[in-house]
């Protein structure tokens, strides 16, 4: 019998970083505040599933100042849209087959 869950991503399993990973395949990056409003999370909260994404190389951070502000960007990176893809796949492929 064939595991058609084998192909699900357990690094999106979480409903943050599903969210987050979301918002970055349709948009080119997105910075900290509007994703955090997105998702109504707290800062602790984004903060640590970002980190476990960029970990795995699925997002890149980049932090820069915008006059004297800290501004904090997020964008998907290829290996992380293509784990994204994949994962959507394999999700559609569970959905056909339970139906």
């Amino acid at each position: 019998m064939k595991n058609y869950i084998e192909n699900i991503n357990k690094a999106f399993e979480s409903r943050i970083r599903l969210g987050i990973m979301s918002i970055l395949m349709v948009n080119d990056s997105m910075d900290f505040a509007t994703v955090k409003e997105m998702l109504n999370i707290t800062d602790g909260n984004l903060a640590s599933h970002v980190t476990a994404l960029e970990k795995l190389g699925y997002i890149e951070v980049r932090k820069q100042f915008v006059g004297k502000k800290p501004n904090t960007t997020y964008l998907a990176t290829d290996a992380g849209k293509l784990a994204f893809s994949e994962h959507l796949s394999a999700l559609e492929s569970l959905i056909r087959k339970a139906t």
